[in-house]
């Protein structure tokens, strides 16, 4: 046996050595090494990056002393409900690095399940909700007022968490452990009842989790560029704000579509297969591996969304220099009011004691 196959042997063997040859000759190809060698210190990363940058753009809202503007609304549920998938997403990290033999028992796999698959739509929509809002404040300005009540946004986010409930739950309570033939583990597995499931799952995620959203933001991103076009042609001047601002929305769509068109790309594939469209046995291998890179190319969304809506500008920043100050002078009035109290302090001390005084 040559050195690469003996190199090739020792990569795939598992955490756990009681394992099949036929389990292992799923996994022995150069893809299967890709997915282990990129996908986990890729989750890991995205996790970090997205926990930071989500957690402190929540730290800003709640530190910022004042209530919360509508955008904000929608910002701060997006930054949670990003935080939250992020944070169940090393599960899955491990899960890849043990060869998807799940390890935390079935209530954890269907937990950790709901939570993806509830933060997914609702990240999504939020994401959605951020884009209508600056379409209703920017094309629709004074007609749409009553439209950018807070509560209303505080409403359509309650809304949105119950929509990604009823979104997530069927596919948590389909998911069980399936045994791994030859050897004591399981994995966290996507049990249909029949294939009408299966195919009602994956017409879901593409058309509400993707079709739908997509639509909508490209409609308002759209919109938005013509009206700033407007405005600049109105006033015969290009605002270097509008230029930021046509930036944005254009770096909305691209993102979103970047991030999540390969994964829905993918699952469109796998329903053409189901259909019998596509021939299962030539596109399995494919599929198999070109899902585990999309569906984490897809959450990637969550760990730049901070950076593309909230960090970038001066509007982030004037927030932190807000609170900066703010903390600056409280700090500031504590020290001179504690150095006030000395002195009065102090005089008392030196005060010669009195007995008795005369009226």
């Amino acid at each position: 046996m040559q050195s690469e196959e003996l190199v090739s042997l020792a990569t795939l063997q598992p955490p756990n050595a009681s394992v099949t040859p036929s389990y292992l000759d799923f996994f022995n190809s150069t893809e299967w090494d890709l997915v282990y060698s990129i996908i986990p210190p890729y989750i890991f990363t995205v996790c970090l990056t997205g926990i930071l940058g989500n957690s402190v753009v929540l730290l800003v809202f709640l530190l910022q002393g004042s209530r919360w503007s509508v955008p904000e609304i929608y910002l701060g549920n997006l930054a949670l409900a990003d935080l939250i998938l992020l944070i169940c997403l090393p599960f899955w990290a491990m899960n890849i690095l043990n060869y998807f033999m799940w390890s935390y028992g079935e209530i954890m796999c269907k937990v950790v399940n709901l939570s993806i698959n509830v933060n997914m739509y609702t990240s999504i929509y939020m994401l959605v909700m951020v884009n209508v809002d600056r379409y209703l404040a920017l094309v629709l300005t004074m007609k749409a007022m009553w439209l950018r009540r807070k509560r209303y946004a505080k409403f359509i986010c309650v809304v949105l968490w119950l929509f990604g409930v009823g979104m997530g739950a069927p596919t948590a309570v389909m998911r069980k452990l399936k045994d791994i033939p030859g050897h004591q583990a399981a994995e966290c597995h996507l049990d249909y009842p029949n294939t009408t499931w299966r195919l009602a799952h994956l017409l879901q995620l593409i058309l509400v989790g993707f079709a739908l959203p997509f639509l909508v933001i490209t409609f308002c991103c759209i919109n938005i560029i013509r009206a700033l076009k407007r405005r600049r042609h109105v006033v015969y001047w290009e605002d270097r704000n509008d230029k930021k601002a046509t930036a944005l929305v254009c770096a909305v769509t691209l993102l979103f579509l970047f991030c999540w068109g390969p994964f829905h790309f993918m699952t469109l594939l796998d329903l053409l297969c189901d259909l019998k469209v596509l021939d299962e046995k030539e596109w399995s291998h494919f599929l198999n591996i070109g899902n585990q890179f999309s569906v984490y190319l897809a959450f990637s969304n969550s760990c730049l969304n901070p950076l593309l809506y909230v960090c970038s500008g001066n509007y982030f920043k004037r927030k932190v220099s807000n609170i900066y100050s703010r903390r600056k002078h409280s700090s500031d009035a504590t020290a001179l009011q504690r150095t006030g109290l000395t002195s009065t302090t102090t005089a008392n001390q030196i005060k010669p004691v009195v007995l008795y005084e005369k009226d």
